[in-house]
């Protein structure tokens, strides 16, 4: 049996993948009290029981220490009256939103600093392998008065992969150079570029990043991923007869329960809420074509014009905002060259929005809702379709709030973003099945 601890474990992505590689899951760990619900619910259903044969930790990482994991594992019924087994792999990725680059970033953010503590554990520890997944901002983030796990003093200016490449050498550890995946190539329907850093102890053989399984031409689209859960029949009908392979083991299941067997989702679709849209909404989101974000339809409706007759409640905006009649705003859009101050009537000034191409590859899933629309209704995706698109089970269930807002964001996990902060199952499968292919 191989072991394995999930850090920053989240709503359990990783964790997924892990015990898809085959690795049973000792201890894992997350701050937050929202994933904690749905990460424990999953690993329940998995066989995963608390105090049994698992231990899950909430709480903050510059709180636990190699001391509280391995009592915790001690205290496992499994091992009673048995010595500490050893550690094969620790997994984890610390949050990332000081590195990112599809926010704001901010060298200072204490956030950024949650790596070394996971440096910290593995130094206590010990596993065998070290696995750390993160954005890929991380390579080009610098450190300003960074202090080792060893207490060495770096270089103002010196990149997170150089600190970190060091770190584990101070430590006993050797590393693989850092290298950036694409989920895409490993059998999930998303372009999600993610860095992996592999590092090993000194006294075991060194692992390999794992190879594509896809390509570019070879991807699944998000087609193949949820055109099942289309809910208008017709289009449903058009796009796809019958259940696409990726669908069928969606349903059927790919993470193993502790006797091996995976878990059907037997017919139910959890989390697959639709958002109600105003009407007014759904016709603007009507306008975009697949593929199109804010910035291009806005360009195209004041260069080349477009088509609104179909959209009562989008018309009567804009007789309201306008003053002209009804066949005046559908000629005047009609006609292109509308002026910035009407296209800002018709579409609001929200440029953000982007309608998926069907026939590609998701971008990559975030933890707000709306900012991607259907490829195949005029509406924002369900948590199940983003989750079926992150490479989840139909069988995992994502509890608490579906969504959330405002200042609440920063304490809340809802939903939504437990599948966007998630890292994609088979993407994790495929990192940890190289680990086990040299334990």
């Amino acid at each position: 049996m191989a072991y394995a601890i999930d850090l920053f474990c989240g709503a359990g992505g990783m964790s997924e993948g892990i015990i898809q590689a085959g690795f049973h899951i000792l201890f894992s760990s997350d701050i937050n009290s929202d994933v904690q619900r749905t990460y424990m619910n999953r690993h329940e259903q998995l066989g995963l029981r608390q105090g049994v044969n698992t231990h899950f930790h909430r709480g903050d990482i510059r709180d636990l220490n190699g001391d509280i994991i391995r009592e915790s594992i001690r205290n496992l019924e499994m091992f009673r009256d048995q010595d500490n087994p050893e550690i094969d792999a620790i997994f984890g990725g610390p949050p990332c939103q000081g590195f990112s680059r599809a926010g704001r970033r901010n060298p200072n953010d204490p956030r950024n600093m949650l790596f070394r503590e996971y440096l910290r554990v593995i130094s206590e520890v010990r596993p065998k392998y070290v696995v750390l997944e993160n954005v890929t901002g991380f390579i080009d983030t610098k450190f300003y008065g960074f202090v080792g796990v060893t207490e060495h003093l770096y270089e103002d200016g010196e990149s997170a992969p150089d600190i970190l490449c060091n770190e584990f050498r101070l430590i006993g550890y050797q590393t693989l150079e850092p290298k950036i995946l694409n989920a895409a190539h490993y059998g999930v329907p998303q372009r999600r570029n993610r860095i992996i850093f592999m590092a090993y102890r000194n006294d075991v053989p060194a692992p390999a990043y794992p190879k594509a399984t896809h390509n570019d031409e070879t991807a699944l689209t998000i087609t193949d991923a949820i055109s099942d859960l289309i809910r208008d029949e017709n289009e449903r009908n058009q796009v796809h007869a019958n259940h696409t392979d990726y669908q069928e083991i969606s349903r059927e299941g790919r993470t193993p329960d502790i006797h091996g067997n995976p878990i059907h989702s037997g017919g139910m679709i959890h989390n697959n809420e639709i958002s109600t849209h105003q009407q007014i909404i759904s016709e603007r989101f009507s306008l975009f074509r697949e593929g199109e974000d804010g910035a291009g339809l806005r360009n195209r409706v004041m260069s080349e014009g477009i088509d609104i007759a179909d959209a009562p409640a989008l018309i009567a905006h804009c007789v309201e905002q306008m003053g002209i009649g009804e066949e005046e705003v559908v000629a005047l859009f009609g006609a292109g060259n509308v002026s910035e101050e009407n296209a800002d009537i018709l579409l609001t000034k929200k440029n953000i929005r982007t309608r998926l191409d069907r026939n590609r590859p998701s971008a990559t899933v975030m933890t707000i809702a709306d900012d991607y629309i259907s490829p195949f209704e005029p509406r924002t995706f369900t948590v199940r379709e983003l989750a079926r698109i992150q490479s989840f089970d139909d069988s995992f269930e994502f509890l608490g709030k579906r969504t959330t807002g405002g200042l609440r964001r920063r304490v809340e996990v809802p939903q939504y973003s437990q599948v966007g902060n998630a890292v994609p199952p088979l993407l994790a499968k495929a990192v940890a099945a190289e680990i086990m292919r040299v334990l």
